[in-house]
């Protein structure tokens, strides 16, 4: 087994709270999230595999819009599943907030960061974004001399 990484992160049991982590993935280039496995890489097993395969799918359409594959993995007759997350080319948010992998960490993205990933999602930088309510008449001519030289 390999170690957590940027795409790969491992949980001893399934709670609904790593939908995060699955947002996460889903905001950056995908990932792996495998239950069942300790922090270390041991695999502990999973209870109730077969109803988390069914139940796992259902929470992320319903509660971040998007398909994942459950697969269900067994080694030294412990069962534990692989979650597989695509990258996703527009914005995912979970309870109207959005997670992405950084590392072997999830990190909430806010202000000018959440701004800037915004931004990037949409194919854009800040400085092609137009500025709202800005009229002609507000611009300054020696601001424009200024910045030419």
């Amino acid at each position: 087994m390999v170690a957590e990484s940027q795409n790969i992160e491992f949980k001893e049991s399934w709670r609904d709270e790593y939908l995060k982590w699955i947002c996460g993935f889903a905001n950056a280039q995908g990932g792996k999230l495998f239950v069942g496995i300790k922090d270390n890489g041991e695999i502990c097993g999973v209870q109730e595999a077969k109803k988390l395969m069914e139940d796992i799918p259902n929470k992320v359409r319903d509660m971040l819009g998007i398909l994942i594959g459950v697969n269900l993995k067994e080694e030294d007759e412990k069962q534990y599943l692989e979650i597989v997350t695509e990258a996703y080319p527009y914005p995912i948010s979970f309870r109207g907030k959005y997670y992405q992998r950084s590392g072997a960490t999830n990190q909430e993205l806010k202000g000018a960061a959440l701004d800037r990933f915004m931004l990037r999602k949409q194919g854009k930088t800040w400085d092609s974004v137009p500025v709202p309510y800005l009229k002609v008449e507000d611009l300054d001519n020696t601001t424009f001399d200024l910045f030419r030289k």
